[in-house]
């Protein structure tokens, strides 16, 4: 192609206001036009890619959430959230004290606040105990002044027992919920193996949910309670007391299950800019075994 000859770029589609009808105008440009308009176009756009690739990495290096981490060594987090429960935490400890392994216990404050005796049962035991919130609400959709509440009542209710690590509830959590955390000392924890244990009542396939996922530095998330449930028969937590038996049976000697300090001490935490929305609908159509449910507003984020 000739250096000058124009491009033809087709038909750009006019409207005549006047006489209500569409018409088509070949639209020719110079060739240097053209490319001139293509560089600088694509030069904005990776510059925009690069400069929010360069923003998510330096996000997450600073402020990103603890999922698993980084090791060698066959040992993995045991964490459990929701509880304390009368019912089924005190077997827990049974189980866990039987194959000689320690865990992280994520508690709701109101729940300890219910059951000091637990709380200081399972500290006893050689447990870490973190932050789950009071009320297992979703931060997601709180103002952060009821966020900042939720934590330091629940550091409370846990004292003098508590680590510096939080579980935000149901995983939800924005920007503006990690940096609450953060001003008040805790690093937020989630997990990168999850058990899916209230969705399911079969100990087999929460136990397979584990060990087809568990790698070097896991994080494994299960509930000694549920404090919000989708049907009653949920409520019961025995298919979880039969699953981590199961589980700790299975691992034996292939994998030591530890608590989150502990993994600490064995690599790098991994971070993730971990962002989970909320789902009203969901949120509302759930159940709390004791108390009142809270009820979400539609477009009430406060993100």
């Amino acid at each position: 192609m000739n250096e000058k000859e124009p491009v033809f770029l087709g038909k750009a589609l006019y409207v005549d206001n006047i006489n209500h009808y569409l018409y088509c105008e070949t639209v020719l440009k110079p060739v240097d036009s053209v490319l001139e308009e293509n560089e600088c176009l694509m030069g904005r756009w990776d510059i925009r890619a690069v400069l929010s690739r360069i923003f998510r990495s330096a996000l997450q290096k600073m402020i990103g959430t603890i999922t698993h981490i980084s090791t060698d060594d066959t040992v993995a987090a045991l964490t459990f959230d929701d509880g304390p429960d009368p019912r089924f935490t005190p077997r827990l400890l049974e189980i866990l004290e039987s194959y000689g392994t320690k865990a992280a216990f994520f508690m709701v404050g109101e729940n300890a606040n219910r059951y000091p005796e637990l709380v200081r049962r399972v500290a006893q035991a050689g447990h870490a105990i973190g932050n789950h919130s009071w009320d297992h609400t979703s931060f997601r959709l709180i103002a952060g002044r009821e966020r900042r509440a939720q934590i330091r009542a629940c550091e409370s209710a846990i004292a003098p027992y508590g680590q510096k690590l939080f579980r935000p509830p149901y995983g939800h959590q924005s920007i503006a919920s990690r940096l609450d955390a953060l001003w008040l000392g805790y690093q937020v924890v989630t997990w990168n193996v999850i058990a899916y244990d209230w969705l399911d009542r079969d100990a087999d396939r929460l136990v397979y949910q584990i060990v087809s996922k568990i790698q070097p530095g896991s994080v494994i998330l299960f509930h000694d309670a549920l404090h919000d449930i989708i049907e009653d028969n949920y409520a019961d937590r025995e298919p979880m007391l039969e699953a981590v038996n199961m589980l700790l049976e299975r691992l034996g000697d292939h994998f030591r299950l530890v608590t989150i300090p502990e993994l600490f001490q064995h690599g790098h935490p991994q971070r993730q800019n971990w962002y989970m929305k909320a789902d009203v609908d969901f949120l509302n159509s759930l159940r709390v075994q004791e108390g009142e449910a809270r009820r979400y507003a539609h477009g009430n984020r406060c993100q």
